[in-house]
């Protein structure tokens, strides 16, 4: 019988690799990690954003191995894992955080930028994942970071919500074929975290002459924070969710479950 107390939910001394570090929500689950014990590596193309999140690391007293790449790079995806697994010798958490889009209609959506969001949104996601399942000795778990896009229309970002629709059924179809190794496979589906990223590209898609505009305030009558989704990262990273896999928790505040219902009576609502 599992027996749980409160460092259940500690990381001591276990190796997580937390891809797009360098901000967002990618970077506060790194610093949560290391918080709670967890040795880190991490990457980022962005060499002064990763460098800070590996000081901040430090400076909390946690290993951290870090290098900067592109995530659709292989042949740097692949030198990185190597590294890892001469630095750790195993690794027990995987967080595919690292992704991107653009707002463009599917048709004026060019073969090359199809190319790229497939690439930064699911490719990169199974070559991590082929890539880390051997250092997983005995066991671990994947997070991968979709979008709420996976999980209804999204006009405006079509392969970029196909793809985190794939990687949402990934997230399944893996939570069979490596439960026998014990390793569970889970997922994060955020909507209205407050990110600069997330602001810059709705700020383009209005711009752009959008037909719609997605409901901004969710059912709790706020932004959720980068903090929040690294709190459910880390609860799926953790023992107190052993017998969790093949599951999407949806970060967005209530938003998929109001379904086209937005809330009119929030004083002083965000943009």
């Amino acid at each position: 019988m599992t027996t749980y107390d409160p460092s259940s939910v500690l990381l001591t001394n276990r190796v997580a690799i937390v891809t797009g570090a360098g901000g967002g929500l990618g970077r506060a689950t790194a610093l949560l990690f290391a918080r709670f014990g967890a040795k880190l590596a991490i990457c980022d193309r962005v060499p002064d954003t990763l460098a800070q999140a590996e000081a901040d690391i430090q400076a909390i007293g946690q290993p951290v191995l870090a290098r900067v790449l592109d995530v659709r790079d292989g042949d740097a995806v692949t030198a990185f894992m190597a590294d890892i697994a001469d630095e750790y010798n195993g690794v027990d958490v995987l967080v595919n955080n690292a992704g991107g889009t653009f707002w463009s209609p599917f048709m004026d959506l060019s073969e090359k930028g199809e190319a790229t969001l497939i690439a930064e949104n699911f490719t990169q996601c199974t070559r991590f994942i082929r890539l880390v399942v051997p250092l997983m000795h005995g066991g671990g778990a994947i997070v991968n970071l979709t979008s709420i896009e996976g999980h209804h229309g999204a006009p405006g970002f079509a392969i970029y919500g196909a793809m985190k629709a794939g990687l949402a059924h990934l997230t399944k179809t893996l939570a069979l074929e490596l439960g026998p190794l014990n390793i569970r496979v889970n997922a994060i589906a955020p909507d209205a975290i407050r990110t600069g990223g997330e602001g810059n590209v709705r700020q383009e898609m209005l711009g752009g002459g959008a037909t719609y505009d997605p409901a901004v305030i969710p059912p709790l009558g706020r932004l959720g924070t980068e903090e929040e989704g690294a709190g459910v990262a880390l609860l799926l990273a953790c023992d107190l969710s052993s017998f969790v896999t093949g599951c999407t928790i949806h970060l967005d505040g209530g938003n998929r479950a109001a379904g086209g219902w937005r809330r009119v009576d929030v004083a002083g609502r965000d943009s």
